[in-house]
């Protein structure tokens, strides 16, 4: 190994999330609570990505995610590939994909929707998930995914 190399020991299992772009890191280790786990937590940043510049990594011993936290997480940082570790070796890789439809995970932007004055769960469609557009089932507001709340 040469000098310039910075070397992070593999996870016997676990969960490694890779590409994230380099200023979502840190919201991805917020969103799944990363500071309140007790397993070991390996966090790279502003890394060389061929594909997108500079990226993120993760990686979590001994987690793996449910798909609520992995549709929370498509709604910060979607095309992020999760790399799924037993025994050293990666046993699935995923992309993740924004789903078509988010249930309980981004809050409505308007005021008057009964969402924000009831307490019931939030329902948004992905209208059109290349432009990031999202529509309110109760009040059809329509909203941009890269500036909504997560609740």
């Amino acid at each position: 190994m040469g000098k310039k190399e910075l070397q992070v020991a593999a996870i016997e299992n676990g969960t490694v999330i890779d590409h994230i772009p380099a200023n979502k890191t840190y919201e991805v280790a917020k969103l799944l609570r990363l500071h309140d786990l007790d397993a070991q937590v390996t966090i790279g940043y502003n890394l060389p990505s061929s594909k997108i510049g500079k990226k993120g990594i993760i990686k979590i011993a001994n987690k793996f995610f449910t798909d609520e936290e992995i549709s929370k997480l498509s709604v910060i940082a979607p095309k992020i590939i999760l790399n799924i570790i037993r025994d050293y070796e990666v046993v699935e890789k995923k992309t993740v994909e924004t789903p078509g439809e988010l249930r309980g995970i981004v809050k409505c932007n308007n005021p008057k929707c009964i969402t924000n004055n009831e307490p019931m769960q939030t329902i948004f469609n992905v209208i059109e998930k290349n432009k990031g557009i999202l529509k309110c089932h109760y009040c059809d507001i329509e909203q941009d995914i890269s500036e909504v709340e997560l609740i």
